[in-house]
């Protein structure tokens, strides 16, 4: 029974041990804004950029990859007003609908923030 009881502290240590340090790396919405504009502004040049046909890029004299990176400010913006935070204290869920117009594709992306790291989970077309 004493074993019992010292493996059943230990575990009970370990478990507050963990929770305590998950909830001091819980990250905060600015991180996330943060990484959702790296990622966002990834996706659009590997992915609008790369399929922009050459002569339409040549013919209006524009660098896709620049214009990416001279909107990382409204970038940041917008998905600080299209973001809902959900905080569990140990780990936080992240909704951002991009959703801008009805003419235009959004973009729905569920992402969990825990020990300073984020993954996202579901990006669905809407």
């Amino acid at each position: 029974m004493k074993a019992w009881t010292m493996i059943a502290s230990v575990g009970a240590v370990g478990i507050a041990v963990l929770g305590v340090t998950m909830a001091q790396r819980n990250p905060q919405q600015a991180e996330y804004e943060e990484y959702a504009v790296q990622k966002l502004t990834t996706y659009l040049k590997t992915d609008l950029c790369k399929k922009t046909p050459h002569f339409l890029q040549n013919l209006i004299q524009f660098n896709c990859e620049q214009l990416m990176e001279s909107v990382n400010p409204e970038m940041r913006d917008v998905i600080a007003t299209k973001t809902k935070r959900q905080n569990y204290i140990v780990f936080s869920i992240y909704t951002t609908d991009l959703k801008i117009d009805n003419l235009i594709r959004g973009y729905k992306f569920e992402t969990v923030g825990a020990f300073d790291n984020f993954y996202t989970y579901k990006a669905e077309q809407q």
